[in-house]
This record gives structure tokens, C-alpha cells and sequence, in this order.
């Protein structure tokens, strides 16, 4: 018989335990990375960035405003914010809604302030509404302060932003009241005067 096979090498190996003690650290700090980028995802998805986010943020209907604003700037060291249309329009919910181009407020939770560029109509009047507010705990409802009173409406009339029809400037019952300032600016015979002006006899 030929000389016996040397023992097999041994299949230990000093390093493996050193390995298996690392690892689980190893995993710990790549799943804290990835949680993190996670996060930091999520938060960037979750910032407002259109007019609808700045409403929900403070606990309003996004359905306050119309479809389709893109130009609008919010403050939110103060809660200034402004909005701009391409026109001024009209939207329905139990009543007609006026929009002008620019409105602007102050949001706050669970209410609007110092509201301009809206006005409602009632009966065959229109007045502008400096201010909206929710009940908080809700009740379901929402009011606008119209100045002389508050008119209360149903808060699921709010739930998505509405259609707005284009105002037709020829058509004076259609168009607010309080806007024919700013139709008179831009009419042509006064495209260079931002004021009316009173012609006496």
C-alpha cells in the first residue's frame, strides 16, 4: 500500500466569526441608510407644493378654490398667501361664487382671513367674502362671512375644486359688482387709468 492521504485541511476559518459578529452591524447601518433616504422621500412627497396642499395643511377644503391654479405664492411666517387665474370666473355650489384674477388672504387652521377677490351672490346681489371658516371639531359645515352676516353651507359642497366659468365682461350681471374697478382699468378707452372717473353734466 502506498503512504496514507495526508488529513484533509481544516475547513475552520479563524475569520468567519469575526464575519458572522460584524455582520449584523454591517446590515443594521445599510438599513438605517435606506430607512433615512426613505424618509427624507417621503417628507420631500408630503411638502405642499400647490395651493390644494397649503388647504388641506390647514384643515379647509380643497374645493374652496377652482380648477387649475398654478401661479400662487404662500408666506408661511404669516399665512399671507395670493393666487392668481388666468380670468376672472364664476364657479356654482348652492349659490354662484365670483373669482377674480388675484385673490389673496391669510389661511390659518380652519379659517381664511382677510379675504379679497371673492364675492357670492344672493338673490340678485353680490357681496364680497372677507372671510371662511370651518367648525373645528367639524360639524360638517363651513361659513363665509359676507359682512352683514355669515352664510352657512354644507362642507361636502367643498370636497373637490370646482369648474369656473370665464366671466364675459359685456355681460354686467354676470360679473361682480365689486369688480368693476378693475373692469373699467382694463376697457380700452381707459387702458392708462386704474380709477373711474365721475363725469358731471
Amino acid at each position: 500500500m502506498g503512504h496514507p492521504l495526508p488529513p484533509p485541511k481544516s475547513f475552520i476559518f479563524p475569520h468567519f466569526p469575526t464575519f458572522s459578529l460584524a455582520f449584523p452591524h454591517f446590515l443594521f447601518s445599510l438599513l438605517l441608510i435606506l430607512f433615512s433616504f426613505a424618509a427624507l422621500s417621503a417628507a420631500a412627497s408630503a411638502a405642499p407644493t400647490t395651493i390644494y396642499d397649503y388647504l388641506r395643511l390647514h384643515d379647509l377644503p380643497i374645493g374652496l378654490f377652482p380648477k387649475g391654479i398654478t401661479e400662487f405664492s404662500h408666506d408661511p411666517s404669516t399665512g399671507y398667501f395670493q393666487v392668481l387665474l388666468n380670468q376672472s370666473c364664476n364657479a356654482k355650489f348652492e349659490n354662484q361664487v365670483h373669482y377674480d384674477f388675484n385673490v389673496s388672504g391669510t389661511l390659518s387652521f380652519g379659517q381664511i382671513g382677510n379675504l379679497s377677490g371673492v364675492s357670492a351672490q344672493e338673490l340678485f346681489l353680490w357681496f364680497p367674502v372677507k372671510g371662511i371658516r370651518v367648525d373645528v371639531p367639524s360639524s360638517g359645515l363651513i361659513y363665509f362671512d359676507v359682512g352683514v352676516v355669515d352664510k352657512q353651507f354644507s362642507l361636502s359642497l367643498f370636497e373637490s375644486p370646482p369648474d369656473c366659468t370665464a366671466v364675459d365682461s359685456s355681460d354686467s350681471d354676470s360679473v361682480s359688482v365689486f369688480d368693476d374697478k378693475r373692469r373699467f382699468a382694463n376697457s380700452k378707452s381707459a387702458s392708462k387709468v386704474d380709477f373711474p372717473f365721475i363725469f358731471l353734466s
